[in-house]
């Protein structure tokens, strides 16, 4: 381990034990150097790593803060990161292992939990999708955002910000899909209606089977697609 890291740890083992808790500031430059025995040098490089980590936020003039630590916060890099697999078939299908490990139970988890005005505005984006079904691109933004309206009724943020940071990638995927599948948008339509449908009886075995099968079946399409290219030539999408 580097000095760099060792004085990393330091200042996350302070917010571990509540000694920085979320929106605290830290001492002075100085202060803090002394206090964890670093060179300033160590504690500003430290203090700068962790700031790109979102876990502190320096403000200037003000001094330096621990942020709210916010799931949404601390892994809103995931989807940066996913990006940089563009391309990478291994990896593609990888995260689609990942959405149909997490996005099943999810959605089980949201037919426990899910109210009234969520259930709306699950068919909202439902009905959005049904309009858009002659346009790729818009039937796909709404799909994303049923998703995300499925998933928000967890209340479960870190849930919700994991799955996110894999439905960028796999948005793409899912917009080739129905470029080169002339009957993609009748059957992505029917497997949201039957997550929808699922979701209103409250059931959660029902919800979870529904959500399986919709993700097996865009799971099962790029395996076939993926056997006879490297990799999908996904084209630059602007996310909604």
């Amino acid at each position: 381990m580097s000095l760099t890291d060792r004085a990393i740890e330091q200042i996350r083992e302070l917010i571990r034990t509540g000694a920085l808790p979320p929106g605290s500031k830290l001492p002075p430059e100085p202060d803090l150097a002394v206090q964890l025995g670093l060179s300033r040098n160590l504690a500003r490089e430290a203090v700068k790593a962790l700031a790109v980590a979102r876990v502190l936020e320096v403000r200037r003039g003000d001094g330096t803060y621990v942020t709210s630590l916010q799931p949404s916060l601390l892994l809103e890099g995931l989807g940066g990161a996913v990006e940089l697999l563009q391309g990478d078939s291994a990896a593609l299908q990888d995260l689609m292992e990942v959405r149909k490990l997490l996005e099943p139970i999810a959605t089980a988890l949201a037919a426990t939990r899910i109210s009234d005005e969520q259930l709306a505005e699950v068919k909202r984006h439902l009905d959005a999708m049904r309009e858009a079904r002659e346009d790729v691109e818009q039937l796909n933004a709404h799909d994303a955002a049923f998703h995300r309206a499925v998933i928000s009724a967890t209340g479960n943020e870190t849930l919700l910000t994991l799955l996110e940071g894999i439905s960028g990638r796999t948005l793409r995927a899912r917009i080739w899909r129905g470029l080169v599948d002339s009957q993609a948008a009748g059957r992505t339509l029917a497997e949201h209606e039957a997550i929808f449908n699922a979701l209103s009886t409250r059931d959660a075995l029902l919800s979870q089977s529904a959500a399986l099968l919709h993700v097996s079946n865009t799971e099962q399409w790029l395996r076939e697609h993926l056997r006879t290219t490297d990799a999908l030539p996904f084209r630059p999408v602007a996310e909604r």
